[in-house]
Order: C-alpha cells, then structure tokens, then sequence
C-alpha cells in the first residue's frame, strides 16, 4: 500500500509551520470511503517471530483511542461525540473500540478475514436508551460550560479539562516522525500556562480553539475538509468547541479504520490461524464436534450423484447450463472436493431452520447465510416480479433504465414495508402499484394502454408470485441458485458475463450477493479446509479423488 503522503501533494509546497508539507489520502484502497487519515501509519516494529501478532499488538500501543473522561470522573469530563445525526445511517451499535476488538479476536478475525471493506463507526442510535442518556449528558455538560464562563468572573475548570482532553486527542493522531507539530501542540497547548492565564482571568478560548481548528485542518483525512471549514465559519465558542469535539470523534475513527486496512493482509492471516486453532481445542476436548459437518458433506455428495430435475423448456443460457448439468449427472467425470463444497454451501441456502444438525464449522457464519439466504429470496421475487411486468409492458418501457429503476424501487420498499407481513399480502399491493405505473407510463408515452383484461391478467400472475411453486418463481429461484453456483466455480465478475434469461435486470443485486457469499464460503474453506479434505477422503473414493485436488483444499 502506497503511503498517503505519496498521494497527495504537500500544503503549501514547503514543511512550514504546523508540517504542512503532510500528504493526505483521498481514497483508502478497500473501500474505505475515503476514510484515510492524513499521514502515513506508524511504522511496524521488526519482526519477532509471531507475525501479526506483534503488529496487532502494535496497534494497542501506537492508537490511543482514550475517550475524554475515561480516566477520571467528574462534572466536566465528557466523552468524545461520535458522528452527528447524517453521519448515523446503517452504522452498528455499539462498535468496540480498537484494542478491545483486537483482544476479542474470535469475533473480528472472522468479519476482517472476509471482508475486505470492515470498518467500525462509533455511534449511538438516538432511539437508543443509551444514546438519549449520553444526548441529555452532553447538552448538560455544555450548557454547564457555557455558564462558566459568562460568569463573573469567568470559571475555566470545565473548559481547561476540555483543552486538556482536546490536546491529548491531536497528540494522538500524530505519528512518531512529526516533532515540530508534537511540540507546537505542546506549546500552544501547555496545560500549566493555561491554568495560570485562568487563575488570572486571561485565558483566551476563542483564540486556542481556532488554533485547533487550523491544527485539525492539518491533520484531517480529505473526507473531513468540509466540516473543519464549516467550524471555521461558527463565531460561538461553545459551539465551536462542541463541533471541534464532534469532527475530532470522526478523525479518531478514521485513524481506527486506516490502520485496520494498512494490517488487512495481517489480520485475514492471523484470522485463519486464530479460528483454526480455537476450534481445534474443542475438537480435542469434544472429538464427536464434526459430525454435523460429516453429515452436511455426505448430503453435498448425495445431492451430486442424483439426476437434477429437468430444465424449463426454455431456449437460453440457463437452459444450456441446466442441460450440461444433466450431461454432468450422467457423465462418470469423479466427484471432486469442490464439487462437494460448493454443493454444500449452496445447500446452506436452502437450509430447514427447524434442522438443528447444522455444520459446526459454519456455526460463526450462521447468522451471515441467514442474511444471505433472505437476499437471495428479496432478488427472487424481485426478479420475477420484473419479469411478469415486461411481459405485459413491452420493450419500450423496459428499454428504459429509469422506468425499471422505478419498478425495483416501488418493489424493494414494499418488500420492506411488508417484512413482517404475509407475501400475499405485499404481492397484492406490489401488483396494484405495478399495474398503475405501466399503465401511467404507456399513457405518457402516447402507447396504447393495457386492456382491462390484460391489467387483470397482470395483477394476477403479480400476486401468483406468493406460492412458491409458481413457475416463475421456481425458474427464478433455479437460475439465481446455478448463478451463485458459477460464482464459486468461476467467480463473480465472469458469472455475471453470461446472465441466465431473467436476471439481467438485476443484475447489480446479483453482484453484491454473489460477492458476499464467494467471501464467506473462500474464507471458510482457508479456515477448515484439513478438516474438509479428510472427511471428503472417506466420502470420495480416491479413485475418484486424486490426492493433488483433495490437498487444494
């Protein structure tokens, strides 16, 4: 990874006051959002012989993500803001901060060895119980400050702790390199002066904090630019200070987020590790802890041996694949370790949540296929909904990716209005509104509109959509599972070159699920893939097994 200074130009031409010569990150490989602090991460100490470990350590030591008023209580010690209310759609609750997420290794080395895009976001739901007592907390707090000091004369105790917290914040953010920004902030910032100017009534807030402001410009990744300069244009100290505190929560969490990415290739090893050494403790402790497992591969080989139901008499793709699977079937190529997984994980797709036999090697990712599983029957009536309404709408209105953006978006909300509710009930809605939109879409386009008899037709293949063997639907779903089958088999990108018929029109929807579930099974076979090749040893014949594919595993 390039370091952010390499990619960015300095500020100013020149290493001047405050090391404004400092590059700073715009996009942070992995997704991040951006999110890269503004200097290069701290270097890594020499290797000692336990890998990433150290280096995960290393983050414990050279990160201070000390809160304000962790360490002492009192009434004016406040913690660090998290974001502010447009900052707080689709974050977590309560997201561990960083030495504790890397101490609690069993649940983070999962979700950061497959996902590449992990990042934590430190938030507070308003609605939340705790996020309304911490809200009522601090507008406590900076009331109480903003008495303080219209006193007379004024009272700085609550506003040198501020300053005091402030200052050990932008210490932190700094790497070992910059001496003069270190000491220019131990200067300006010198906590025994600043007690004295306030025993003597001189201590000038407005001044120190755009101070701050201009160092936290400095310091800030490019993502945060446009909040520091809104701050620049706010002329009350009490809300200034109280903004300084909430954009510098965010900087704290981009520095979290940047290291995270920097250690990605070491933490997805170290994940492997981990999960494979824990889980061999148990099985030492407990040898029966496979047998689930043996028992969901030895189904994967089952379903493999047995001929597939015969294809849709429908001349495209996913005819021609269906058909190669039959060919497959009766074909006496041997079964392969891959085959068998990928069966497998597609099976988890379809699994009986009243089956409590499910493999303990995915027991961490349960609640994940759980999700999966649900987005894969959201994209089924998604997608057959789509398609009844084309067949009624014409090439015209399809043709048009705004009018079928309008169709998914009316669908995808309704689905999520209705998520507690009946299918029939959200189809039968579903189809009144799709009925409405081809109709007011035909007019305005001057086309004849849908007959009476055609409208009805339409609402009532809409809401066949609900039984689930509606032959819409069935060949929806076949075609979405032999997609995510592709995926595992060729990946993602070339599974999406050849869409079976029904599913190009969802086929950035497709992307992320597919996605989503080739990281999940990858991962999982890096994790238990010994335990695999041996079971799959006395389930394949080796005949039929050659010792170079089982040992892929």
């Amino acid at each position: 990874m390039n370091s952010p200074s390499s990619q960015r130009d300095t500020v100013g031409g020149k290493e001047g006051s405050g090391e404004a010569a400092l590059g700073r990150v715009r996009k942070v490989p992995g997704g991040l959002r951006g999110l890269g602090p503004a200097r290069d991460p701290a270097p890594l100490p020499q290797e000692t012989g336990k890998g990433s470990v150290n280096k995960m350590l290393y983050i414990e030591e050279n990160v201070p993500l000390k809160d304000p008023g962790d360490a002492e209580s009192g009434p004016c010690k406040l913690e660090t803001p998290g974001p502010t209310q447009e900052d707080k759609s689709n974050l977590e609750d309560h997201p561990p901060r960083l030495v504790d997420t890397v101490n609690d290794v069993s649940k983070m080395s999962n979700e950061t060895g497959m996902n590449r895009d992990f990042h934590m976001e430190e938030v507070l739901p308003q609605s939340s119980l705790e996020g309304k007592v911490k809200e009522k907390m601090h507008n406590a707090f900076w009331d109480h400050l903003k008495e303080q000091l219209s006193a007379t004369p004024p009272d700085f105790s609550c506003a040198l702790e501020l300053l005091k917290e402030i200052k050990e914040i932008l210490l932190s953010l700094l790497l070992p390199r910059q001496n003069r920004l270190r000491n220019e902030i131990e200067e300006a910032l010198d906590m025994d002066l600043l007690r004295q100017e306030a025993e003597h009534g001189a201590l000038n807030v407005p001044h120190l904090s755009k101070y701050i402001l201009n160092t936290m410009t400095l310091l800030c990744a490019p993502v945060r630019d446009e909040a520091v300069q809104k701050l620049e244009n706010v002329t009350d100290s009490i809300w200034l200070l109280r903004g300084i505190f909430q954009v510098l929560g965010l900087m704290k969490m981009d520095m979290v987020n940047y290291t995270i990415q920097s250690l990605q290739p070491h933490l997805q090893e170290h994940s492997i590790q981990h999960e494979r050494a824990k889980f061999q403790e148990l099985l030492n402790k407990q040898p029966s802890l496979l047998d689930h497992t043996t028992k969901w591969l030895t189904q994967a080989v089952a379903d493999l041996t047995m001929l597939p139901p015969t294809c849709p008499d429908t001349p495209d793709s996913s005819s021609v694949a269906c058909t190669s699977l039959n060919e497959a079937a009766n074909n006496p190529e041997p079964l392969s370790p891959a085959m068998v997984l990928s069966q497998g994980f597609l099976n988890l797709l379809l699994w009986d949540p009243e089956n409590e036999e499910f493999p303990e090697t995915l027991l961490m990712d349960r609640t994940r296929l759980q999700e999966l599983e649900s987005q894969l029957h959201q994209l089924t009536i998604l997608a057959s909904v789509l398609l009844v309404a084309s067949s009624f709408s014409g090439s015209v209105l399809f043709g048009s990716p705004q009018f079928v953006d309008k169709l998914k978006r009316i669908t995808k909300a309704l689905m999520e209005e209705f998520n507690s509710r009946s299918e029939e009930a959200m189809l039968m809605t579903v189809s009144e509104q799709v009925s409405q939109e081809i109709h007011q879409s035909l007019k305005n386009m001057g086309l004849v509109s849908l007959s009476s008899d055609n409208t009805a037709s339409l609402i009532g293949q809409l809401q066949n959509i609900a039984k689930k063997e509606n032959c819409v639907r069935s060949v929806i779903d076949q075609r979405i599972h032999l997609f995510l089958k592709c995926c595992l088999v060729l990946g993602v990108q070339r599974s999406l070159l050849d869409l079976p018929g029904g599913l190009t029109l969802i086929e950035a929807e497709l992307a992320e699920l597919g996605q989503k579930f080739v990281n999940l099974t990858h991962h999982n076979q890096q994790v238990f893939g010994p335990y695999y090749t041996e079971i799959l040893r006395t389930l394949i014949p080796q005949r039929q097994a050659p010792e170079t594919e089982a040992q892929s595993l």
